[in-house]
């Protein structure tokens, strides 16, 4: 059977690395995509010092060069990863304390870049005979969860917040485009998790945040499309999240 490839943004630390660690010790050959080339060259040289293949692609979401040269880098691709993404704010992290320039930064991460990767790729991965597109989103873009007696629900969302709902109904559009066809595409979120994003803060492990990317990659024929998952949370055994 024809070895899979995926490429994975922001894969040089936290979640995105060990989804790319995850995805590489099921056999897939891997990409693993950050805009620091030094950090992206070191993440890539852990993965083959464990044997894992793994290939460096030098990929700033938010500049339109660099995503073309990603993709003349990778020659054929069944997976993308969309994992790359900020977290700023302002002042006390009030939304009304939030500068247009700091929402006008997270989005151009969190959203444009999303949606500038993927279509860049999709050509790519419209060859692949079970391409599969999964979205790193967070339970603070369901309105549901933060409208509701969740965990987060104390929380402002902000600029982040609303850059990952914004992502969830990308992933709606995408879904709803292919529904025909053989792609997939899901988002996921991986729980409040130790990662720099927040300070290391959180409570989850990365790699076992990672599962359920991991599993969405792989998805099989008749896996879900236009989803929303969780790898079954603490405090919420369905692994579906509500929108």
């Amino acid at each position: 059977m024809e070895q899979k490839t995926a490429l994975v943004t922001g894969a040089n630390k936290g979640i995105g690395y060990e989804i790319a660690k995850g995805l590489a010790q099921k056999g897939v050959k891997v990409y693993a995509a950050a805009r620091s080339e030094d950090r992206g060259r070191e993440a890539v040289e852990k993965l083959q010092a464990e044997g894992l293949e793994a290939e460096f692609v030098q990929l700033d979401v938010t500049d339109e060069a660099s995503i073309a040269e990603a993709v003349a880098q990778v020659k054929s691709l069944d997976i993308l990863v969309n994992n790359a993404g900020i977290a700023l704010a302002d002042g006390g992290w009030n939304t009304s304390e939030l500068t247009v320039a700091t929402a006008r930064k997270v989005f151009e991460t969190n959203v444009i870049g999303v949606i500038a990767v993927t279509n860049a790729f999709l050509p790519t991965l419209r060859k692949s005979a079970a391409p599969r597109v999964v979205n790193v989103s967070s339970e603070v873009g369901s309105l549901t969860f933060m409208t509701g007696d969740h965990e987060f629900a104390k929380m402002q969302g902000g600029a982040y917040g609303a850059s990952k709902s914004a992502l969830n109904m990308l992933t709606v559009s995408y879904s709803k485009e292919f529904k025909d066809g053989p792609l997939k595409i899901n988002a996921m979120t991986p729980g409040y998790t130790k990662t720099d994003l927040n300070h290391n803060q959180g409570w989850r492990d990365p790699a076992l945040s990672a599962k359920v990317a991991i599993d969405l990659a792989l998805l099989s024929e008749d896996g879900p499309n236009g989803g929303f998952f969780q790898e079954g949370l603490e405090y919420h055994e369905d692994t579906t999240v509500p929108w």
